[in-house]
């Protein structure tokens, strides 16, 4: 009787916050080592249905940089990065266009489906092109200056909004490969945290939650209990200044502070490989992760 009360208060916990989320927009970026573990993706793919179940509107942004590096290596394809991108010449595209936007793409729709839930796959690999990330070629240069050369590497200029209400009003979960079209057709691999940014930006969501191999941002890089359960961004602009925020870190942040000023509420940075992690982010009070927040107005 004791575990059905606790089980009881549990749900009293949570339903405060799935009235207040009810309707909203939550973009979750899936990649790096989450998608390597078969447990932890079939967990959090079974968060996402609870959440649309509950009335929440989630939206799924994924990478695939394991797949497709082992793709290559199949196909003797030596991978090459510049500035922490993937050097996309013509034969890396055409494996990341099939690795990325068709088979990985498919997949989570399909695994999303088998949970309950509903998923649209939304990508330019099956009989018709349901794409709705467009872009450019990324530039960037190096320290002297000079342009450097990413091959087809993009990044997003315009979200199809009106594509992602439509399915999320109609109780399906949108399924986004990080790679965008360019107005002239050409297919461009894209970073896939900026592509869940340029997401939730674009849809005007109330959460962006990042999966990640550690349990948030942290005071002490090496230490997990050092773990800062909400962080405002006038305090992570110091601790990055005063160096608790690390190398690796620091432009995560920074991009979540920038999105914070285009009208997404709150970012999450979470452990996706802790069982449940997305529910418990959510629904409970004190949350497994971290969440930033900008200052009160």
């Amino acid at each position: 009787m004791q575990d059905a009360i606790e089980k009881a208060d549990v749900l009293i916990e949570a339903m405060g916050w799935i009235r207040q989320f009810r309707d909203k927009i939550t973009v979750i970026k899936l990649g790096g080592s989450v998608m390597e573990d078969p447990e932890a993706i079939r967990h959090l793919l079974v968060d996402i249905v609870f959440m649309e179940t509950v009335g929440m509107r989630p939206i799924v942004v994924h990478g695939g940089g394991a797949a497709i590096s082992r793709a290559m290596a199949e196909a003797n394809i030596e991978p090459r990065f510049i500035q922490g991108r993937r050097y996309t010449d013509e034969a890396t595209l055409k494996i990341v266009e099939r690795v990325l936007a068709g088979e990985i793409n498919e997949q989570i729709a399909k695994r999303i489906e088998e949970f309950g839930g509903r998923a649209m796959p939304l990508n330019f690999t099956g009989a018709t092109d349901d794409n709705v990330l467009f872009g450019e070629r990324l530039t960037l240069t190096d320290d002297e200056g000079s342009e450097i050369d990413l091959g087809a590497v993009g990044q997003v200029t315009r979200v199809d909004r009106e594509t992602l209400d439509n399915l999320t009003y109609a109780g399906q979960v949108p399924v986004i490969p990080s790679m965008c079209v360019s107005e002239s057709g050409e297919r461009l691999n894209v970073n896939a945290d900026t592509a869940a940014m340029a997401v939730a930006e674009a849809v005007g969501a109330e959460k962006l939650v990042f999966l990640s191999d550690v349990n948030g941002v942290r005071r002490s890089k090496d230490d997990p209990d050092s773990l800062i359960h909400t962080l405002r961004s006038g305090e992570a602009r110091q601790l990055i200044a005063e160096g608790h925020i690390d190398s690796g870190m620091i432009p995560k942040v920074e991009s979540c502070l920038e999105v914070l000023t285009k009208g997404v509420r709150k970012i999450h940075v979470i452990d996706g490989r802790l069982r449940h992690s997305l529910l418990l982010e959510i629904y409970t009070n004190k949350g497994v992760g971290t969440q930033i927040v900008d200052e009160p107005a």
